[in-house]
């Protein structure tokens, strides 16, 4: 009993030197809100709302069905302009593409000829422009299909490919970036502050104050990892249900009691990594620097950016001891599939076990470092 009434009011100690932070706390507002808001909605991985000319010199039905065939919200309705405006609208950033169509290009078309359709390209945004320039192309070529074929083009193919897309119908990337946005924010704010306040403690010198008091390494560590875990767990829940479910606008499929029960356990593993990495730093620039070696590689490795399967086979076997990969596939089969228990199981005893393994070695190597420092 008493060991727990120590690790209440030293983790009381812990909310109070947090919230007197006004740096750290506008670090974690801004993370779990804007930040995320941002990272989802800002970066896609789709044409979106791209702005588009024509230069009509074919006035043609054809033609008019081509301009016709690009709409939002891939693009912006096309403006018709002339050819002496292509320069002058693409210096100003007024067009992201131009589509040049020449004339007698409907008569050519109906001879059997293949003219040539001119498709400038501000490559300033080079990933929209890539996607864009692809997206335009298969656009138009469709159009000339069902023109020459006078009908809706159909398949010669043996087999009719009919694809059913599960769990995201319309392929909305933000459903998907916010998740990972809010996932890598949990795991680096977790080790920052677990981190951070046991080398604010050291650097402070009041380590040596809870050394000689009755305290045991356990009940300081254990303070530290359920103060600091609880506050990121109440930005998280905040963030779940005001960002991403509302402002993005993402359907959560499964139970959030679920979520937030693994969300819990994925903290302590965090928290216990935090630890760690403020045991073995001396000072906030180590920190700092063991910090970019540890959750860049976590973030990239987890399965946000890329799917397990696709990386190296080597990496794969390491990214097995990263809580984060556990997490990633925990979260986003709750988030996205609606998976209970009985299916996710795995994962979340998974996640438990590493970070077990993480506190149990965060603490032997902090009781290891105090012992010396006495």
């Amino acid at each position: 009993m008493r060991t727990l009434i120590n690790i209440f009011w030293l983790g009381i100690k812990e909310f109070r030197s947090v919230f007197s932070d006004m740096i750290m706390l506008f670090l974690i507002i801004w993370s779990f809100s804007f930040s995320i808001y941002e990272q989802s909605s800002a970066i896609g991985e789709t044409v979106n709302n791209a702005s588009i000319a024509f230069v009509d010199e074919d006035r043609s039905a054809l033609s008019r069905k081509l301009r016709g065939a690009l709409f939002p919200p891939y693009f912006q309705t096309p403006q018709l302009i002339e050819s002496t405006d292509i320069d002058e609208g693409m210096d100003q950033d007024r067009y992201m593409f131009v589509v040049v169509i020449p004339p007698d290009f409907e008569a050519d078309i109906r001879k059997g000829r293949q003219p040539s359709i001119q498709l400038n390209i501000d490559a300033t945004t080079a990933e929209q422009a890539g996607l864009g320039s692809a997206y335009i192309q298969n656009i138009l070529t469709d159009e000339i299909n069902r023109f020459t074929a006078r009908a809706d083009a159909t398949t010669a193919l043996p087999v009719d490919l009919v694809i059913r897309r599960a769990f995201n119908p319309n392929g909305t990337q933000k459903w998907f970036q916010a998740i990972v946005a809010l996932l890598d924010q949990l795991s680096m704010l977790t080790i920052v502050l677990t981190g951070a306040a046991l080398l604010r403690e050291r650097e402070h010198g009041t380590i040596e104050h809870l050394l000689v008091m009755p305290l045991t390494s356990f009940q300081i560590v254990m303070s530290k990892v359920w103060a600091n875990g609880f506050v990121i767990l109440a930005a998280f829940t905040l963030s779940v249900f005001f960002v991403v479910e509302r402002s993005l606008d993402v359907p959560i499929a499964g139970s959030k009691a679920l979520l937030l029960a693994g969300t819990t356990v994925y903290l302590f593993a965090a928290a216990a990594i935090g630890i760690f990495l403020g045991t073995i730093a001396r000072t906030m620039a180590q920190f700092a620097m063991l910090m970019m070696m540890t959750i860049i590689p976590m973030n990239m490795l987890s399965g946000g950016m890329t799917p397990i399967e696709s990386q190296p086979e080597i990496v794969q076997y390491i990214t097995w001891f990263l809580p984060s990969r556990h997490y990633m596939a925990f979260s986003q089969a709750v988030v996205f599939r609606g998976a209970g228990i009985d299916i996710v199981w795995p994962q979340f005893l998974t996640v438990s076990g590493l970070g077990f393994i993480f506190f149990v070695g965060s603490l032997a190597l902090f009781r290891r470092s105090i012992t010396v420092s006495k």
